[in-house]
């Protein structure tokens, strides 16, 4: 029954953002209502604790980012660091060509890899 639900849920996630994402300032406004809902109602819910304000939220809040990884990548995010980085454009900044050719490339290393692992696992098998 969950992996039904679940499974409803990804396909609909699926043609949802298929379509939106040729409609990239709809995408942007439906995304940020999205956003700022889920956290009005996490704001209202914590408070309800006593232990959820001011310095509390802040540093409990700190800690649960800190102890999932997730306190880089929050607040700058990993492909702006990984796009500095390599001085790349933002990906607002490109052409759907472009997105295109970096996908088809990416799906080429990928292949070339899984061959490379069929290869060594053949090898792996003769040795032992």
């Amino acid at each position: 029954m969950t992996k039904k639900v679940v499974l409803f849920f990804d396909r609909l996630e699926d043609k949802i953002r298929i379509s939106l994402s040729h409609r990239p300032i709809l995408y942007a406004i439906i995304g940020g209502v999205g956003i700022v809902l889920f956290w009005k109602g996490v704001w209202e819910t914590a408070g309800f604790f006593p232990l959820l304000h001011g310095p509390g939220s802040i540093i409990l809040g700190a800690l649960v980012l800190l102890m999932t990884g997730l306190l880089v990548s929050v607040f700058i995010g990993d492909s702006i660091i990984l796009s500095g980085f390599n001085r790349e454009k933002k990906l607002a900044e490109k052409t759907e060509r472009e997105v295109r050719d970096e996908r088809n490339a990416e799906e080429c290393i990928i292949e070339h890899l899984e061959i490379i692992e069929e290869k060594l696992d053949g090898k792996e098998k003769v040795i032992k």
